[in-house]
């Protein structure tokens, strides 16, 4: 019934709307032939009437009179024009090619290409409706950061965890990577994440975005899932002209000490008489690195405060490489109607070596500082040998998206629509393990009792805790000498080998209709239909024991030694040495007459899953200009979400029993207002009313059982989970210099409500049962302040110098979350809610030479909770510094130069307390030289 009311609308505002009038309608370029987003159109001679160009730069105007007008068009950092045009019936079109400059006195600031990027995002942003942040790649063609990840964590409010030194996970305003939503072209991006909803940011090139906009305050034309916020990555739009551009570059890693390779081409151009525009781009980095880790888990004791009960020191190997391709198309059949295609493929490769060793079941330290261990562990993580995955674990993650639309102008109405198909998918295929146990054990009456081994555990310093064997019995395990450690004492405990895989398809498609009123705003109607398919089938987890006792132990297969004096957590850990990858991925675990092979589907069987989601929305909204100065943005927004959900129930955690399959529907009524006011040209207000939510979890939305009688546990998903929403109140003030800049302040207050954590009760026989509910309730709040300016001010060659700045404040409470036991907490702040951000920039650019200096600091936060104050997880406070330079060697070739975490930062994770380190893991620098060219031939 809904979605019938809702066609018929626009049907009738459709036959409405188609009668003839006068429009003017064109698109504003740059000196290279590239749109301008955000310029300024006025026509002069009519009060309060003009329009705002779009992310390619078109725009247009409607309801003029006919007749001769003057034109107006202002950018920001860019000379203004006016133009004169005789309007006539029908649609007319004014181009316009604006020149770089700036008047300064009796001079003009030109501008380079890092200040030409800095003003087309500034104007996007002070000309957009809603609280926005964007961020613009220069025009040679890429951000200084490899990833977009490693970009957005520069954007005030943004926090970012990384993954093997890269930043991966987004967090917006205190709010955790799946209450945030991320988009190309305006389309979601499907998760390979196997149980939630997160999109991995380093898996796309930097190069192949134009922008990066981060919708801090949704309209209701928007996608509500993004109480965060909603971030938009928009591809390389289509040029006036011929077009090709490219990167070649190599580095170092520092850790690594291997090469890096990176590369990248544009070509655009446009072709039968300017109807048909085309842009394709290619990008290619392949990253040798690696990490050093060293990983505690502490436990309270009976005399002393606390101690470790497992220690662990791990070496990475990694190989990262990423390709990417887009194409982009765009066929004007005429002057108001016009249709597009979007399309972008990106496939990372991740091919991982991961040496592990594992002090485990560690004992209470006596006043002499020994502990008893029970057993060490030496592990080596790998694949096959084949010429694919060449002995690594090899982690196959591809992103799919294609986009076609249209835009239409039918009298005074402008109809828009979109399809669109992507697709989000992890493999891992033939990942091996090979764990050989150090696990001594003495004959007590007749039984097997473990020896054990002593270990002296030096606490002095708990952020670098250090272990070391004391004599037991003779049996040493290792040492600062490797060459001391008796590796005979290792026994093949097993050799595993198991497939993962996880795909998410999204399809969806939008028609939106905007009808303007008079000269005093539009009306905007519209609706979207999207259905996802998400499926985790993990097929097979086999351990594997040899037939004849081969390789009984670890000194009988070959060895790699990882020891390193330049081991980064410091050269006092000493890892010793592993199977070697090229043994275990060598190994024919299918030869029966070699390997006896045990399934294991308690490692996968309860995990698997099939989930659709039908999410069918609709609003309708409206601008209005209440005075020339203060306008208003107001609507409301309705999805229904429809589920079905199918999950195993397990028993004993292997025994499959039968599938259950659950469906559920809900339905959001979301409104929202935003107002604007110029108060000079330059100085904007801003505040907004808007309600967002997100969606559970994947996992946590299956109907699976997990029966585990012989621990007294059940494990249950819960498909009529609700999503969590939230009030937002936002309020801003931006100051826009000309010569590219800006101060703003903003204050942001968030309420949510149904934060989802695990329930935990007991049955009548006394199982305990755990089971994810809504019920977690909080606030944030918080101000964000940003400073950029062009320092031209200053006498001579200090012109050239510039500073961005932004500092983000966030405090957070909660209430109704939950440890595993079912406990509720009620001191801690929201998950994710770094209170303290910080970015600055100091850089220096003539018409040839730029160079920049960037800090990026975020501080500690939450970001797992424990059953109580001593178990919690934070992630520790971080301190980013990166510098890059290029220099012009003609108008159109540019050398540059990059080095990127000069700090050395580690992923630090500690457990209740700063000193208590749970994990630390180094990536060491990475340096960058290469050379941009960009080539334009503008018709």
């Amino acid at each position: 019934m809904k979605k019938s009311l809702l066609i018929t609308s626009l049907c009738l505002l459709i036959g409405i709307a188609v009668h003839a009038q006068v429009s003017l309608k064109g698109r504003i370029l740059d000196e290279n032939g590239l749109g301008m987003p955000g310029a300024t159109i006025q026509v002069t001679d009519l009060q309060n009437t003009g329009g705002i160009t779009d992310i390619d730069g078109f725009y247009l105007i409607q309801n003029l009179p006919t007749g001769e007008h003057t034109i107006k068009v202002s950018y920001i950092g860019y000379a203004s024009k006016e133009e004169k045009i005789n309007l006539t019936d029908g649609v007319n079109e004014l181009n316009a090619d604006l020149e770089p400059g700036v008047i300064m006195g009796v001079g003009v600031m030109v501008l380079g290409d890092r200040l030409k990027g800095q003003a087309k995002a500034l104007n996007q942003q002070r000309t957009n409706d809603n609280i926005t942040n964007v961020v613009a790649a220069d025009q040679i063609g890429r951000f200084p950061d490899a990833n977009i990840g490693d970009a957005m964590k520069r954007i005030p409010g943004i926090t970012m965890q990384s993954d093997q030194g890269e930043a991966r996970n987004i967090i917006i305003r205190g709010l955790a990577p799946q209450l945030n939503s991320v988009m190309i072209n305006g389309n979601r991006i499907p998760s390979a994440e196997g149980d939630n909803r997160n999109i991995q940011m380093d898996l796309i090139p930097s190069d192949m975005i134009q922008s990066i906009e981060v919708n801090k305050a949704i309209t209701p034309d928007m996608d509500a899932d993004a109480i965060g916020g909603s971030v938009n990555l928009v591809t390389r739009s289509n040029p006036s002209g011929e077009r090709i551009s490219g990167t070649l570059a190599s580095g170092y890693n520092a850790l690594s000490q291997k090469p890096i390779w990176t590369g990248g081409l544009i070509y655009g151009n446009r072709y039968f008489n300017d109807k048909l525009g085309a842009v394709a781009s290619v990008s290619y980095n392949n990253h040798n690195f690696g990490s050093d880790n060293i990983e505690a888990e502490w436990t309270e004791g009976d005399d002393i405060d606390a101690y470790i009960e497992e220690f662990q020191i791990r070496a990475y190997e990694v190989q990262r490489v990423r390709r990417s391709a887009s194409l982009n198309l765009d066929y004007k059949f005429n002057e108001s109607h016009k249709i597009f295609l979007t399309s972008m493929y990106n496939w990372r490769d991740d091919w991982e070596n991961r040496y592990r060793v594992v002090l485990a079941d560690i004992g209470e330290p006596d006043a002499n500082g020994i502990s008893f261990v029970e057993k060490v562990e030496r592990e080596t993580k790998g694949g096959i040998g084949n010429d694919r995955i060449n002995n690594h674990r090899l982690e196959d993650q591809r992103v799919k998206t294609f986009t076609l639309g249209g835009e239409h102008l039918l009298g005074k109405a402008e109809l828009t629509w979109m399809g669109a198909w992507s697709r989000a998918s992890e493999e891992r295929l033939n990942e091996r393990y090979a764990v050989f146990v150090a696990e001594p054990e003495v004959e007590i009456d007749g039984e097997d009792e473990p020896q054990g081994i002593l270990y002296y555990q030096d606490l002095s310093n708990p952020r670098k805790p250090l272990f070391s064997p004391a004599a037991s019995d003779g049996f040493s395990l290792a040492g600062n000498d490797p060459s001391l450690t008796d590796y005979s004492a290792f026994e093949l405990d097993e050799i595993t080998e198991e497939e993962q895989y996880t795909q998410e398809t999204d399809i969806n498609g939008r028609i939106d209709l905007k009808l303007p009123l008079a000269q005093k705003g539009f009306v905007k109607v519209g609706t979207r239909f999207r259905l996802k398919e998400k499926e985790r089938n993990n097929t097979s987890f086999f351990a594997y024991s040899f037939i004849d006792d081969e390789f009984e132990s670890l000194n009988q297969v070959p060895l790699t030694n990882k020891t390193d004096d330049g081991f980064l957590p410091g050269s006092q850990y000493q890892a010793g040495s592993f199977a070697t990858s090229e043994w275990l991925g060598s190994l024919d675990l299918t030869n029966a007459n070699r390997f006896e092979s045990e399934a294991k589907p308690d490692e996968y069987l309860a995990e698997n899953y099939l989930a659709t989601e039908t999410i069918i929305a609709g609003y309708a909204m409206a601008k209005y200009d209440l005075t020339p100065s203060l306008s208003t943005t107001f609507g409301i927004r309705v999805e229904n979400t429809s589920l079905e959900y199918t999950g195993n129930e397990v028993e004993n955690e292997e025994d499959f029993v039968k599938e259950i399959t659950n469906t559920d529907s809900y339905t959001n009524l979301l409104p929202g207002v935003h107002f604007k006011y110029n108060a000079t040209e330059n100085l904007i207000l801003r505040a907004a009313w808007t309600n967002s939510l997100a969606r559970p979890n994947y996992f946590d939305l299956v109907p699976y059982v997990d029966n585990r009688p012989d621990d007294e546990e059940i494990f249950l998903g819960n498909p009529e989970l609700q999503p969590t929403t939230s009030m937002n109140l936002d309020f801003m003030a931006e100051n826009y210099f000309e010569t590219i800049g800006l101060i703003s302040f903003g204050y942001f207050y968030k309420n949510v409500d149904g934060f989802i954590y695990v329930q935990a009760t007991e049955n009548a026989d006394g199982f305990d049962i755990y089971q994810p509910q809504n019920g977690g309730t909080g606030t944030i709040n918080g101000i964000e302040t940003s400073f950029q300016r062009q320092l031209d001010f200053l006498p001579g060659a200090l012109k050239g110098l510039g500073i961005y700045l932004n500092y983000t404040y966030t405090n957070s409470n909660a209430t109704g979350l939950a440890n595993e036991d079912g406990d509720l907490r009620d001191d801690l702040g929201l998950p994710g809610t770094a209170k303290n951000l910080f970015n600055a920039s100091l850089s220096f650019e003539t018409k040839k030479l730029i160079v920049r200096a960037s800090l990026n600091y975020s501080g500690d936060y939450v970001d797992e909770v424990g059953g109580d104050a001593f178990s919690d997880r934070y992630y520790d406070k971080q301190l980013f510094l990166d510098v890059n330079a290029s220099y012009a060697i003609t108008k159109n070739w540019r050398f540059f130069v990059e080095g990127n975490n000069l700090t050395n930062q580690p992923l630090r994770y500690y457990q209740g307390t700063k000193d208590r380190t749970m994990q630390m893991e180094y990536y060491n620098s990475r340096f960058n030289a290469g050379v941009k060219f960009d080539l334009f031939n503008n018709k």
